[in-house]
């Protein structure tokens, strides 16, 4: 008999990580929604449940290892296999290095670089166990440009897309990948709030932050949209991918080519 696959999307119950896990359960995988909130997890598991998917809630701070622990332990729920890993849970904050305060700058860190590293280093023995394994981190074009006032994400973000190179080398015996999408800027929650943050910053509109500093640089000046990271997941997750690792996917409207 073959077992559905599994996939844990970090992060999942807004923006991006919820866009990837409906999509993944639709193609049906049994997804893992995680969230700091375990509230808010098990509803939006509730709901891909009530409409045909096959969803588990846990609560999971990336930055708290008790809660790592928990997931791995319950492996028995799904099948004792994470087939597919996504790091995407993120925080911004957006400030002069100067007036940056160190505990946000920390944080930041944790949550978006050594958050994934504990996730990865947990799956592992699974895909390992199973001889398959899709490790997809969810980057940023910050992680090959940088934009001022970020200096904490643009760090972390370029020190992901490091740590999937050196996991590449590390899982290169087994059928097991690692790879990070690097999108330019995505609708989302956490850029609004970027986008009333540095309006705020700059004393501008927020019109103004979208057109004259967040979409300048980008020869097509539109938003990524959640499905075409969605399409990006999917083409990494599956068989066909199977060489592809340590590579960094940049959807950015042309953004790096100039």
């Amino acid at each position: 008999m073959t077992l559905k696959k599994t996939a844990l999307v970090t992060g999942s119950v807004s923006g991006i990580g919820l866009g990837i896990a409906k999509d993944l359960a639709k193609q049906g995988y049994k997804v893992l929604i995680s969230d700091i909130n375990l509230a808010v997890a098990e509803d939006v598991a509730q709901s891909i449940n009530q409409s045909g998917g096959d969803a588990l809630a846990f609560k999971l701070d990336v930055t708290v290892q008790a809660d790592i622990d928990n997931v791995i332990a319950r492996a028995d729920e799904f099948n004792n296999r994470i087939d597919v890993l996504v790091n995407n849970a993120g925080i911004q904050y957006v400030s002069k290095l100067e007036e940056f305060p160190a505990e946000k700058w920390q944080l930041i860190t944790n949550v978006l670089l050594v958050g994934p590293a504990m996730m990865t280093k947990a799956v592992l023995p699974l895909m390992r166990s199973n001889n398959f394994g899709r490790i997809i981190n969810i980057g940023s074009l910050h992680g090959l440009v940088a934009s001022p006032f970020k200096s904490a994400y643009v760090a972390a973000k370029h020190g992901i897309i490091g740590f999937s190179k050196v996991i590449a080398l590390e899982t290169g015996d087994q059928d097991i990948t690692i790879n990070t999408i690097c999108p330019a800027y995505v609708k989302t929650p956490l850029v609004e709030k970027q986008i009333a943050d540095t309006a705020k910053e700059h004393g501008i509109s927020e019109e103004e932050v979208v057109n004259n500093i967040m979409l300048a640089p980008m020869p097509k000046k539109a938003f990524i949209d959640i499905e075409e990271i969605c399409g990006s997941v999917s083409y990494l997750a599956s068989d066909v991918a199977k060489n592809m690792t340590g590579q960094t996917m940049v959807l950015d409207g042309g953004w790096v080519a100039r």
